[in-house]
Formats: C-alpha cells, sequence, structure tokens
C-alpha cells in the first residue's frame, strides 16, 4: 500500500485522492469521496499528502480537527524549482506549471491576497491553480520530482522543499492558534503612553502635546508627521536635513528635537498598533495575522497583514499567557555566524561555533586580543559587506584567523556582483541581477568555479550593470538564507517534537520562536526546542561541530522575555 498519496478539494466539500507510486504517477484509481476532512482523517497510514496548496487545503482539515504530518506543497515547491532554474519571475502558480508542461499559454499570477483583520476568510479566497484538474496536477507533481534530479544538489533540494512544505503546515497551524493577546492591556497601554482620545479622528492627547511642542519651538505650525514639512520648518530655521531619521536628528541642537523625536515614536505605536489596529487584528484574546513562509528572497517569514514581526516591545506587555500557561520564548544564539561557520567549513570558526558560550567573544580572543567589540563588528561585516574603512582593517584580522569563512561570502558577492546566480546551501537561488544574460559557464575557469555548476552553489554566467549592493546583497544573502533554511528544519523538528503534548507553536520570527503551553510543560518544551535546534543542525549542515544553542525564557508575559 501506498505511503504518499494525493488529495484535492473537490465541489462542496469533497475531495479527489489517489495513492501514488515513487514517480508521483497514480498507484491506484482516482477515488471521489464527499467529505475532504474524513477522507484524510481515515488514511492514517499516509506519510505525506501531496496537494496544491496548504493554505487552500490544510485551514480546512484543521477546522475539522484533522492534523497532517507531512505534506508537499506543489506551489510552493514550484517556487523554489523556478528559482533554482534560473527562472525567476515567472508565474508560479500551479496553473502555470500545468500550462508549461503542455506547451500552452501561461496564466499570469494574481496579485497577492489581502488579509482580512480578525479572520482567516481569505485563505479560503479562490487561488491560481484551482482549475488545474486532478491527473494535471499529478503530472506537475511528477515533473517536479524530475526536476529536483537536475538541480544542482537534489538531496538538498529535496529536503528545501520539503522544510518549505513543513514551513507551511506550522504556519497554517499558528495561524489557527494565533498569539495570546490581552485587549484589556493592551488599551491600558495605550491610554498611558497616547493619553486620552479626543471626540471625533484627532490625535491623542499626548501626540496633540508633543505637536504644539514642535510647532512653538519653530515658532509656527508644523505637522509633526509630514517630514516635507519637518525638513522645511529646518531649513527656514537655517537647518539643512536630508531626512526626518532619529540618528540625524540626534546631531543637531534644536529645541524641536526631543519632542519631535517623541512624537515619531508614538506617533507609530499608534497608527501601527493603536486603538484601530486592536479592533482590527485581535479577535476572541488572539491575534492571527496569517504567516506566509518563504516570503522574501531569502526565506524568510513574511505576515499578510497586522505587522507581526515588527512588535515593539512596549506593546508585547498584551502578549499575556493563558492562566494557568505559559510562553516559553527561544531565541537563536548568534545564528548567522554559527550558520557561516557550518557552510564555509572554516575549521577555526566551525571550532569557535561548536561553543554554546559568547561566539563572538571566542572570536576575539582568537583574532582581536580579546575586543569583543571589535571582532563582532568584524564578522558581521564580513557577512552584511562592512569592507571599508575600519571594517576593511577588521576584516584583514578575520581573514588570517578565518580564512575559509571570509572567502566563502567573498566568493558569493563577487557571484553577485558578475550577475551569477547565488544559492543558500540547501539550495534557494537568489534571483539574478536585473538584465542578466543567459548563463555562460565558458568564461569562467572550472578549477575557480570547483566544475560545473559552480562551486558552493555560485553558477557562473554573466550580467551588464551589476553594483556592489549586489554584491553585498548576495554576500548576506548565503548566509541569511542559509540561516533561513535552517529555521524551517527547526520548526519542522520541534513541530514534532509537540505532537504529543498541548503546547502550541503560536510566533516565529528569524531566530525567535514562542511556545505557548501548559505551566507544568514549560521546562520540557524549552528542552524540545534546543533538541530542535540541534537537530536541524545536523539535517542541514551533516555532520559539522557547530552548535545552535537558544536562549530560552519561560514567561507570562512576552515583554518579559528580553
Amino acid at each position: 500500500m501506498s505511503d504518499r498519496w494525493a488529495v484535492a478539494a473537490d465541489e462542496g466539500n469533497g475531495a479527489l485522492l489517489a495513492p501514488l507510486d515513487q514517480e508521483g504517477r497514480p498507484a491506484g484509481d482516482v477515488l471521489r469521496e464527499p467529505d475532504l476532512a474524513a477522507a484524510v482523517a481515515s488514511r492514517p497510514e499516509v506519510v505525506r499528502w501531496v496537494w496544491r496548496s496548504t493554505a487552500d487545503i490544510y485551514p480546512r482539515l484543521l477546522d475539522a480537527g484533522v492534523r497532517v504530518e507531512r505534506c508537499y506543497d506543489i506551489e510552493a515547491a514550484e517556487t523554489l524549482l523556478l528559482g533554482s532554474e534560473g527562472r525567476h519571475g515567472e508565474p508560479r502558480s500551479a496553473a502555470a506549471a500545468w500550462a508549461r508542461l503542455r506547451n500552452a499559454p501561461v496564466p499570469p499570477d494574481p496579485p497577492p491576497r489581502a488579509a482580512e483583520p480578525g479572520s482567516q476568510s481569505s485563505l479560503f479566497e479562490p487561488r491560481p491553480g484551482a482549475g488545474v484538474p486532478f491527473l494535471g496536477l499529478l503530472d506537475v507533481y511528477g515533473e517536479q520530482l524530475r526536476r529536483h534530479l537536475r538541480a544542482q544538489w537534489p538531496d538538498r533540494m529535496r529536503l528545501l522543499t520539503a522544510g518549505e512544505s513543513a514551513g507551511m503546515l506550522v504556519a497554517a497551524e499558528m495561524n489557527r492558534a494565533g498569539l495570546p493577546w490581552r485587549a484589556d492591556v493592551h488599551r491600558e497601554l495605550l491610554h498611558e503612553l497616547l493619553g486620552e482620545r479626543y471626540a471625533g479622528r484627532g490625535e491623542p492627547r499626548r501626540l496633540a502635546e508633543l505637536a504644539d511642542e514642535v510647532s512653538a519651538a519653530f515658532g509656527r505650525r508644523v505637522r509633526p508627521d509630514l517630514p516635507a514639512d519637518v525638513v522645511k520648518a529646518f531649513a527656514e530655521a537655517g537647518i539643512r536635513i536630508t531626512s526626518t531619521r532619529r540618528w540625524e536628528l540626534r546631531t543637531l541642537g534644536h529645541p524641536a528635537v526631543e519632542p519631535l523625536i517623541a512624537y515619531k515614536k508614538l506617533y507609530r505605536i499608534y497608527t501601527a498598533h493603536g486603538w484601530s489596529w486592536l479592533q482590527d487584528w485581535v479577535r476572541d484574546g488572539r491575534f492571527r495575522p496569517e504567516y506566509l513562509p518563504g516570503g522574501t528572497v531569502s526565506g524568510r517569514w513574511v505576515t499578510n497583514g497586522g505587522g507581526a514581526l515588527q512588535i515593539p516591545k512596549v506593546i508585547r506587555r498584551a502578549v499575556v499567557a493563558d492562566p494557568g500557561w505559559r510562553l516559553v520564548v527561544a531565541d537563536a544564539d548568534q545564528l548567522e555566524p554559527r550558520v557561516l561557520a557550518a557552510i564555509s567549513r572554516d575549521p577555526g570558526l566551525m571550532e569557535v561555533a561548536g561553543q554554546a558560550g559568547d561566539l563572538y567573544k571566542a572570536v576575539s580572543d582568537r583574532a582581536f586580543s580579546g575586543d569583543r567589540d571589535m571582532a563582532k563588528l568584524a564578522v558581521l561585516g564580513a557577512v552584511y559587506g562592512q569592507t571599508s574603512g575600519d571594517g576593511l582593517k577588521n576584516l584583514a584580522a578575520l581573514r588570517r584567523r578565518f580564512p575559509r569563512a571570509v572567502a566563502y561570502v567573498d566568493e558569493a558577492a563577487r557571484a553577485g556582483e558578475e550577475g551569477r546566480l547565488v544559492r543558500t546551501w540547501l539550495g534557494r537561488t537568489c534571483p539574478p541581477a536585473a538584465g542578466a544574460g543567459e548563463q555562460d559557464e565558458a568564461g569562467i575557469p572550472q578549477e575557480e568555479t570547483g566544475g560545473p555548476g559552480g562551486r558552493d552553489g555560485f553558477t557562473p554566467g554573466h550580467t551588464s550593470g551589476t553594483t556592489r549592493a549586489r554584491g553585498r546583497f548576495t554576500r548576506n544573502f548565503v548566509v541569511q538564507g542559509s540561516a533561513a533554511d535552517w529555521a524551517l528544519l527547526m520548526l519542522a523538528a520541534l513541530r514534532r517534537e509537540l505532537r504529543e503534548t498541548r503546547a502550541e507553536l503560536v510566533f516565529f520570527q528569524h531566530d525567535e520562536v514562542i511556545v505557548h503551553c501548559p505551566r507544568d510543560q514549560a521546562e520540557s518544551v524549552a528542552e524540545a526546542v534546543r533538541r530542535a535546534g540541534d537537530q536541524a543542525g545536523r539535517i542541514a549542515f551533516g555532520d559539522t561541530p557547530v552548535r545552535f544553542p537558544f536562549t530560552t525564557a519561560v514567561v507570562e508575559c512576552y515583554a518579559d522575555a528580553k
């Protein structure tokens, strides 16, 4: 009996199903069943469900109380495969993939769906590919399996697709669980910070007072919420500024600066997490922003509304566990330098990253005479491209001690500047530079690239108009993107660790995860997070000395974790 089945939503609540062989072909009859959730729940022997889109299928299953262990998301895979093939920008829906198979006109992708505040109804809006016949969907899946074999690193690419599909399951489950949110605490915070609201649509009292102070400092009425008006007011005062960013304002000796900075800080809270936000996004004690895995080029997640990944620390006071429950807040320690050690295979940096302590302190002891700040600047400069001035001197010291690590990001930067495709460790691919031409391997000696296809994911090519800015981007992409690869596998491992508990994954951003759990399970959940990080490191990067420790806090309130 096959342990892999394909499923598609049929009319009403029905479903079409079929067992699959290893090549993705039907291994039995296509079945039509009247109830999608019942059809899935009645087949516990199925190890992996293959479907068009997790966002289309899985919320319906969760509503019926049905969870699945693994899935293969065809549309998520299509996005990864198109990128791997250097075809970024081509339509990525199942309908587009099916059209390409038949040499038919390829439909464009529709604009992104807008989340509806306070609900998940947008998850059920029609999405591209809904018109693909069931057997056509299986044709797309079978061709994707063959395309994985043609990837630069087939095993890694399959792992990336599995991780992305697992991330889709986690996102759907987090969307359903929601982040615990105390609306009463939030309202008290807003009153404390902003004062009472005036009748009508005017700003709250504290903002109005700060606006009056700014205007008084300039001697005329100034709108502090309008940057152009502020720039003009400073110009009239004989002070030229190029922006109203805080760091630039801090350099000025003018009485408007302090109330202006205070206004900007509170205004952001008022507009991004004020009373309107609370009314729109918090329902039944939960905030559900709709997580979108792989929403950025590097694979980092985004949210479709609600600003969940930019919650100010003061507003985190409203994130409170349910009575008798706790929040386990876990931050991966110094993740990107550890990932650089793993992907570069630099012996010295791997040894340093094999310690659970302060990585920057260990680097400083080896290369910077114990100056931790200088060591941190050097490591982050290597990753983010600060290679001039003091950054260049620090990078030289880092290169002497950890040559393979610096060479790895240097080559990524060079590949980006030359318009070549740049890949994360598992094969997520950075889009080519604008105006990139066709791949041209003939112009690059193979001894420099490690053979056809390039060394460490840098596929030879050429482009016109490349810039150093792109080099800085690709330098960071190979590290940040590989960290995102690791995070996917960590979430998948943590999800498995928690399946026999009442704990819920409720929040994730980049290198931080929050689990909501009964108080008596908090310590075991914290240990599960640590195991998941170690397991993800082994699965993603193989057998290396690099460790991926977490700083973990068990708290009632999110704000207390920092």
